[in-house]
């Protein structure tokens, strides 16, 4: 597991005293919907299809986070109307139209079979990190629809955190700093579309481990780009190139990446 030295602190950076290690996870990778559940989505392949269905881009973009951080990445292709793996097991959306009414011994299952494999498998990976000494920086890759109930989103990427962890802010801030520098035309805005503190599993995640061991960071990217052809690929380099500005920033206090 690569890890990396931030040394010394000072006022407004990222508070850091141990190693940072990274972990790559994405919620929403597919729209795959096994076998055995398929009868339940008859007729609503398109609706499978859109957002709503899974993030299109999410599991690219997360596929070259953790290749360029050379960090462990934790995937989900099974559709999001399936099961809600980002939402917490009480949440109305936990299950669909499709899947709410189907009965509790499915529901059940559903659960079991893919619910609690994804979550535990993250929250076990991110403790034994801990474990060995480092602080997790864990980044959700996700995207969001341009047009939601008749309004336009007005960003083209979100930096998601909680801003009273002040190494989630520092991080954030940085990140979209270098944004401004590798993608100029792009709008980048904090906590949009939506807020870092909304339920989803970062924000469960925050409850089980501090901010000197654990830092929670979604990225939304709009999902216009995911179909942009070149413009995309540039896009996710932006991405990539300035996230590795942010976390060597002498402004973040960060040290060089051992890449």
């Amino acid at each position: 597991m690569p890890a990396m030295h931030m040394a010394g602190r000072r006022a407004g950076t990222i508070d850091v005293k141990k190693d940072d290690g990274f972990l790559i996870s994405c919620e929403h990778g597919g729209n795959r919907i096994p076998a055995a559940y398929r009868h339940l989505f008859d007729g609503h392949g398109a609706v499978l299809r859109s957002h709503r269905g899974y993030d299109p881009g999410a599991l690219r973009m997360a596929r070259e986070l953790a290749a360029a951080l050379a960090a462990p990445l934790h995937a989900c292709t099974v559709s999001r109307l399936l099961i809600e793996l980002n939402r917490s097991p009480r949440h109305a959306r936990l299950y669909s139209e499709f899947t709410r009414d189907a009965g509790a011994e499915l529901r059940r299952e559903l659960i079991e079979r893919y619910y609690l494999p994804y979550r535990d498998a993250v929250e076990t990976r991110i403790g034994t990190m801990i474990s060995d000494g480092l602080r997790v920086v864990h980044l959700s890759s996700h995207s969001f629809t341009p047009e939601l109930d008749g309004a336009v989103r007005d960003a083209d990427i979100g930096l998601l955190y909680d801003p009273r962890r002040g190494g989630e802010r520092a991080l954030c801030r940085e990140w979209r700093l270098a944004l401004g520098r590798h993608a100029p035309g792009l709008k980048v805005r904090m906590n949009y579309p939506y807020a870092g503190t909304a339920d989803g599993f970062t924000t469960y995640l925050r409850r089980r481990f501090p901010g000197t061991d654990y830092l929670g960071i979604e990225l939304e990217i709009n999902q216009r780009h995911a179909t942009a052809g070149a413009a995309w690929h540039a896009l996710r380099e932006a991405v990539t190139a300035a996230l590795r500005d942010a976390l060597q920033s002498g402004r973040a206090n960060a040290g060089v990446l051992p890449y």
